[in-house]
């Protein structure tokens, strides 16, 4: 049991038997009356963000999180099948469980995947990803870093903005979180 009062960002909690991590958490201490925390709360099922307030002394139940290093092998049906670095047991997730994380799959890239319930809930993917453009417009002479932007495709299905002067075939570092682009690889 986690106690309200020692909340603060970062920390999993357990609500109504579903996974949350604290966004949020702003402790208050009015002239009169008892003190009390607003939280921001989202989801670690569904992404969904909660606003509660508790008051200082209740407790919230930790949840039954495990996390997992594990390797991504290949995607087929919308199933996403991963293998277990130490078991080697494999394992799918369905496309829905994935959302945007799967633009950002490479085949035996490494990863983690959080267990809730021993149940699949989502992966922590790395910071940045290497990816290969399969279709854009072509640069033309003269376009340069600090022009436009440009619609690209990439080998995973997503689609980034990219600089003018990049072509199909080249390999960009792309940011997991925002889905931008961040510089070309060499």
């Amino acid at each position: 049991m986690i106690s309200v009062g020692d909340l603060r960002g970062g920390n999993k909690v357990e609500l109504d038997g579903e996974p949350y991590i604290v966004v949020e958490a702003q402790h208050v201490k009015p002239g009169k009356g008892g003190a009390f925390c607003r939280t921001k709360l989202k989801s670690l099922k569904s992404g969904n963000v909660i606003e509660r307030t508790y008051r200082v002394n209740e407790k919230l139940a930790e949840p039954n999180l495990e996390e997992k290093e594990m390797q991504y092998l290949y995607c087929t049906d919308g199933q996403y099948w991963f293998m277990d670095l130490n078991s080697f047991e494999q394992l799918f997730v369905r496309e829905d469980q994935l959302g945007d994380s799967k633009n950002y799959l490479k085949e035996n890239m490494t990863l983690h995947i959080m267990y809730f319930n021993e149940s699949p809930i989502g992966i922590d993917l790395p910071l940045s990803v290497e990816l290969a453009i399969v279709k854009t417009d072509p640069g033309i002479r003269g376009d340069t870093a600090t022009g436009g932007t440009k619609p690209a495709y990439l080998v995973t299905g997503a689609v980034v903005k990219v600089p003018l002067y990049l072509n199909e075939g080249d390999i960009i570092k792309v940011d997991t979180r925002t889905g931008t682009f961040i510089e070309r690889v060499k």
